[in-house]
C-alpha cells in the first residue's frame, strides 16, 4: 500500500514561479468560496489540491438534480437527499485532501453578516452569479484591503478579474449601477454547459494563485472574457479613467456595506407558506412579457397584464410584478425563496 506522501504538492513546487516559498504561502492562505455551485465547486476543488490551508465554502442551497450536470463535487446522493450544498462540498474536499481546513457556511450572505463571515480571509472567489452580492462584497472589500476574484458564466460564455481592493479600478467601474431584474441572463434561465463553468472557475484560481503566492506581478489588470462557443477571446481593459467618479473606490461610499440598498431587497413572510421578495432597487419596471418568454422553456407559465407566474410543481410557483416585487408561493423558507427568485429572475 502507498504510504502518504509528504510531498503531495511536488509538481507544484516545481513550478518555478512558485517554488518552496510560494507554496508555503498558499498553506497558509485563508480563502473563501462565495457560491457552491458551476463556479463554486471547481475553485474550491482546485485550491483544496492546491494546498490552501484554510477554505470557507459559503452557499445558502441545497443540491438538486439540474446542478449534477456541472457543478463536480456533487453525485446522485446529495441531489436526491437535498443536503447543504456548503456541507456536500467539504465532505467531499474532505476525502481528496484532509490537511485542508475546510469550513462550511450555511448562510444567505448580506450586509449583516459579511464582516464575521469574511473576516481574516486573504482572498475571495466570487461564484455567486449575483449582482448585489457582487457589489457588496466590492464595498467589503474595498474596506478591508482584500482581494477578490470575479467570475461569472452564463451559456457558453464568461468573464475573470481580480480586483486587489486598492483604491481602483473595482467592479463598480465595470459595472456602475446594478442591472435592472430581468434584464441579465441566468443559468436557469438561458442554460450553460459545463465545459464553459470549469474553464472560468479554472481561470479563476489561476489568478487567486498568483495573488497568493506572492506573484502578484503577473495578475491581470484586464477583464478576460471568452466565449467558448464562438471561439472568441477580448482582453478589456479596466483602468481608474473608465469612471473617474465612482461611488465605491473613488467616493468610498460603501451604500450596500451600509444596507442603504441592500435593504431594498428585503424579504417578509406573505400569508400561508409564501415569502414576498422586494426588488434590490427602486424604481424598476419589468418587462412582464419578455420574462415569459425566458421563463417558456423553464416551466409552465401564467400570464397577466398585471403579473406573470413560474409554476415549478403543483405546489411551487414564482410570481413576478411589473414593479419588480417577487412572490414565492410553496416555501416559508426565506434563503430558498431568494434562491429562486435569483435564478429566475436575477438581481
Amino acid at each position: 500500500m502507498n504510504q502518504p506522501s509528504p510531498d503531495r504538492y511536488a509538481r507544484q513546487r516545481q513550478f518555478a514561479r512558485i517554488g518552496h516559498d510560494g507554496q508555503h504561502r498558499i498553506e497558509q492562505s485563508d480563502v473563501a468560496v462565495l457560491g457552491c455551485g458551476a463556479l463554486g465547486t471547481v475553485a474550491a476543488e482546485l485550491l483544496c489540491r492546491a494546498g490552501v490551508g484554510r477554505i470557507r465554502i459559503i452557499d445558502r442551497d441545497v443540491v438538486e438534480w439540474t446542478n449534477l450536470q456541472r457543478q463536480s463535487l456533487f453525485d446522485c446522493d446529495d441531489a436526491r437527499a437535498g443536503v447543504s450544498k456548503a456541507d456536500a462540498a467539504c465532505r467531499r474536499l474532505r476525502q481528496i485532501n484532509d490537511l485542508v481546513e475546510l469550513v462550511p457556511e450555511v448562510i444567505d450572505l448580506n450586509a449583516g453578516n459579511i464582516e464575521r463571515v469574511l473576516s481574516g480571509t486573504d482572498l475571495v472567489i466570487d461564484a455567486t452569479d449575483n449582482f448585489p452580492i457582487r457589489f457588496l462584497v466590492n464595498d467589503w472589500a474595498l474596506s478591508t484591503g482584500t482581494a477578490w476574484v470575479h467570475g461569472g458564466c452564463v451559456g457558453a460564455a464568461g468573464q475573470v478579474r481580480l480586483f486587489d481592493g486598492s483604491a481602483g479600478p473595482c467592479f463598480r467601474c465595470l459595472v456602475p449601477d446594478l442591472p435592472p431584474p430581468g434584464i441579465i441572463d441566468t443559468c436557469d434561465t438561458a442554460g450553460v454547459i459545463g465545459s464553459a463553468t470549469h474553464a472560468i472557475a479554472s481561470l479563476q484560481v489561476t489568478e487567486a494563485i498568483k495573488w497568493i503566492s506572492a506573484n502578484r506581478q503577473f495578475v491581470s489588470d484586464q477583464v478576460l472574457a471568452i466565449d467558448f462557443w464562438n471561439n472568441k477571446i477580448r482582453q478589456i481593459d479596466l483602468t481608474p479613467s473608465l469612471s473617474p467618479h465612482c461611488i465605491a473606490c473613488v467616493q468610498r461610499n460603501f451604500e450596500f456595506l451600509r444596507g442603504d440598498k441592500f435593504a431594498a431587497g428585503d424579504a417578509a413572510m406573505c400569508g400561508r407558506n409564501a415569502v414576498q421578495i422586494s426588488p434590490p432597487q427602486q424604481g424598476v419596471s419589468i418587462d412582464l412579457e419578455q420574462m415569459a418568454g425566458r421563463w417558456q422553456a423553464v416551466g409552465s407559465v401564467q400570464s397577466t397584464r398585471f403579473f406573470v407566474r413560474l409554476h415549478f410543481d403543483e405546489s411551487t410557483h414564482l410570481t413576478l410584478f411589473r414593479d419588480g416585487r417577487a412572490v414565492v408561493q410553496g416555501t416559508d423558507d426565506v434563503a430558498r425563496a431568494r434562491s429562486l427568485v435569483d435564478r429566475f429572475v436575477g438581481t
